[in-house]
């Protein structure tokens, strides 16, 4: 009889790691770890996998181009006139997917902004990226992880060390048989507003 009970925890204990094992592997969050080790082995395959490269890319540059009065803030010194930047979206798109897959290739944002062919407007996606999130920035975790059907929305939380303050990008997912990819950070015109209000009170001292 002992042994029959043992058996029996054994299997719960053994079907209960597996559902958590499962559970965990079909996460949004498994599939973002899953993109960010395609970027540490330069594998642009596999990040493809997990982040739909055009669907992103498109997504920030109409986000971008709706906000250039941020973007004159962040980006001095490049032409930010909104109307420029919407005439000119298709060939923002196509740089900023070269510098996309470069940044996988390399792991190097220098480079990144050096493969994109070269534009009418000074406008780099990667370097505005880093100026949005901060070059010693540091992912701080997962703020919110929400699925809603074969849709997910996720917070990832990052420090600001210029602003002495956090950021938290949103990531909408579609979910793709057994894993999830990233489509578009759904936040990023609120993002640029606010760090350009930020970036503007550093210029004046901090009023």
């Amino acid at each position: 009889m002992k042994k029959v009970l043992i058996l029996i925890v054994l299997v719960a204990v053994g079907v209960g790691a597996y559902l958590y094992y499962y559970k965990v592997r079909t996460a949004p969050e498994y599939s973002l770890m899953q993109a960010y080790n395609a970027i540490d082995n330069h594998d642009p395959e596999a990040f493809g996998q997990y982040v739909n490269v055009s669907s992103v890319t498109n997504s920030l540059v109409d986000d971008v181009a709706d906000n250039g009065s941020a973007l004159g803030v962040l980006n001095p010194g490049g032409m930010a006139l909104t109307g420029a930047l919407r005439l000119l979206k298709p060939q923002l798109a196509k740089a900023a997917q070269k510098e996309v897959q470069r940044y996988v290739e390399t792991g190097s944002v220098e480079a990144a902004s050096a493969a994109a062919p070269k534009r009418l407007v000074n406008v780099s996606m990667m370097g505005l990226a880093g100026k949005v999130v901060g070059e010693n920035s540091k992912f701080r975790g997962i703020a919110y992880s929400r699925e809603e059907g074969e849709q997910a929305l996720v917070g990832l939380e990052f420090t600001q060390p210029r602003y002495d303050t956090t950021l938290v990008l949103e990531v909408k997912m579609l979910r793709r048989g057994d894993h999830w990819q990233a489509t578009e950070i759904t936040n990023t015109g609120a993002v640029l507003q606010h760090v350009a209000r930020m970036e503007k009170r550093r210029l004046l001292g901090g009023k």
